[in-house]
């Protein structure tokens, strides 16, 4: 039988018997004494050198509002900066990026120093590991543990901060995968937890406060647009920070652009079921060069033609994709 003791610090598990928890477990007692939970099953798990009980309960809880339901946000996720934030009246707040493993990395580096001079396990000799080996190898992850444990509180807090403010919320669908590929910045990506952040956002969003994400398109140009007037440029290279329109005379910084852009598409998205299945209602527009997919020259299928053996087509004859495809703004809704 699975069942939280009245205490509030012990557990009761099938064949485990009743285990003392190191974080008490009045919350969940307390909707269970009220009759709003009910626990469906627990999981033991170990992780980063702890155990840990998961308990599965079917709660009644109800939504809570958000301080600013009307206000949407767009969220541009960075490297320097963790999130800059741009809400739809204007307001720009910057999240420094904490960088919790650059920190941790010169106790890395002494601790893996350290693990090396010992004797370690061998696959191929069938070596066993010494308990000096043990000890230090348990040092060494005790360091990358905290580093984990820092970087979730870090990332959930965020979250929970813009769920609990704004009733829509814009983020980009990120390739975080081919952003790895990068070695000069795959360390630094990798510790910021772009896809962390995205995953937290659609289900808080969803259950909690019953608001909207919108992710944008991938290849829509947050930081390409001119947040004052829509112009698009062709190239902006990554190391050019600060976005200069030549259309207006815009100088903004590029973070700061992309944010305003992407708090703009909620006006554009549609006021649906929040199903990834909406469409949205924004006028298809033309994208210059860079802005789009990549293009490449395609030929027709060669057929068989009187007087040329294999279908042979001449110069004149061969087809390529338009320069400047239109392609509409898609929007999914999560």
């Amino acid at each position: 039988m699975i069942r939280v003791d009245t205490d509030g610090r012990h557990v009761t598990l099938p064949r485990l018997g009743t285990i003392r928890t190191h974080e008490p477990t009045v919350k969940l007692l307390a909707r269970v004494q009220a009759g709003t939970a009910r626990i469906l099953s627990a999981t033991v798990r170990h992780e980063r050198g702890r155990w840990f009980v998961s308990f599965q309960a079917e709660v009644k809880r109800d939504l809570e509002p958000v301080a600013r339901p009307d206000v949407a946000v767009g969220i541009d996720l960075g490297v320097k900066s963790l999130a800059v934030m741009a809400d739809s009246t204007g307001e720009i707040r910057t999240i420094a990026n904490p960088g919790h493993h650059d920190r941790a990395r010169k106790h890395l580096r002494r601790a893996s120093r350290v693990v090396s001079r010992r004797q370690g396990p061998d696959r191929r000799t069938g070596q066993k590991p010494s308990k000096r080996w043990e000890k230090a190898n348990a040092a060494r992850n005790k360091v990358h543990h905290r580093v984990a444990n820092l970087r979730a509180d870090a990332l959930h807090k965020l979250t929970t901060a813009v769920a609990a403010e704004y009733g829509t919320v814009v983020v980009e669908d990120l390739n975080v995968a081919g952003m790895l590929r990068n070695r000069r910045l795959a360390r630094r990506i990798a510790d910021a937890g772009f896809g962390e952040i995205r995953r937290q956002l659609t289900y808080k969003t969803r259950q909690r406060h019953a608001t909207r994400t919108i992710v944008a398109d991938r290849w829509y140009p947050s930081s390409k647009t001119c947040s004052g007037c829509g112009a698009v440029k062709a190239k902006l290279p990554l190391h050019v920070r600060t976005y200069r329109c030549d259309a207006c005379g815009l100088v903004i910084d590029r973070d700061d652009n992309a944010a305003l852009n992407l708090a703009a598409l909620a006006a554009a998205a549609t006021t649906g079921t929040g199903v990834a299945g909406d469409q949205d209602t924004a006028p298809a527009v033309s994208k210059p060069r860079g802005a789009d997919q990549k293009t490449r020259t395609t030929r027709p299928r060669r057929k068989a033609e009187a007087g040329r053996a294999g279908g042979a087509t001449l110069p004149h004859q061969r087809q390529t994709e338009a320069r400047d495809r239109t392609q509409a703004e898609a929007l999914t809704f999560w």
